[in-house]
């Protein structure tokens, strides 16, 4: 298991190139560009996402990725969360090698628990650009996203859209991450901590289509 710390920032997505080239300025090279498809699963009655966890499959382009996160704590943008991650075959679920490497009882469980009835329930389209950056012997790795949560609901595809700056701390002390967003929202006052996940949008942009058909109410 290992425990991911990002700090989540949204931005106008108008003022990404302002973002990369300070991101570029830092790291002294341009940022590596990437194109990602992600497809989260849930069963239907959304067992997963009340066990407060997400599986989802990664495309990338050298290869699919199935990972499983816990939702962990989220505050001022700072998210800490348990999370498991093992390659796959092609554009399907692996669920026995997650449940070999997941070591939390709750979480293996009620992904075992899920298991039979999954199916995919929404996905995420976005290009990432990313930089590698040192701050005090730490590693940090800005991602700055752009793109739409989708979801097919009734018959009709709805989206929302994902314009954010990551920074996840890979290795070193998490007061590096700190500083390095102190700096980066000093300098542009208009990044604001998201504790929303791309995950929690998809979610809430399928329960906004029974929150419209019931009056508003979910």
């Amino acid at each position: 298991m290992s425990i991911e710390r990002e700090i989540k920032l949204a931005l106008p997505t108008s003022e990404h190139g302002e973002i990369a080239k300070d991101l570029t300025q830092r790291t002294g090279r341009e940022g590596r560009k990437i194109q990602l498809t992600n497809v989260y699963f849930d069963t239907p009655d959304r067992a997963l996402a009340k066990a407060k966890s997400a599986v989802r499959l990664r495309g990338t382009p050298d290869q699919w990725l199935q990972t499983y996160k816990t939702a962990g704590e989220s505050t001022d943008g700072l998210h800490n969360r348990h999370e498991w991650e093992r390659p796959v075959a092609g554009e399907a679920l692996e669920i026995p090698a997650l449940l070999e490497i997941c070591d939390d009882e709750h979480a293996a469980n009620a992904l075992s628990d899920a298991a039979p009835e999954l199916a995919a329930l929404f996905r995420t389209d976005f290009s990432r650009v990313i930089w590698d950056i040192e701050i005090d012997g730490a590693r940090i790795e800005a991602a700055l996203d752009l793109g739409e949560v989708v979801a097919e609901v009734d018959g009709e595809r709805l989206t929302a859209p994902i314009s954010e700056l990551e920074l996840e701390l890979k290795s070193g002390n998490e007061e590096a991450l700190n500083i390095l967003a102190a700096q980066m929202r000093g300098a542009f006052l208009y990044l604001q901590p998201d504790d929303a996940s791309k995950a929690r949008r998809g979610y809430d942009l399928c329960e906004s289509k029974v929150a419209g058909s019931n009056g508003g109410v979910k």
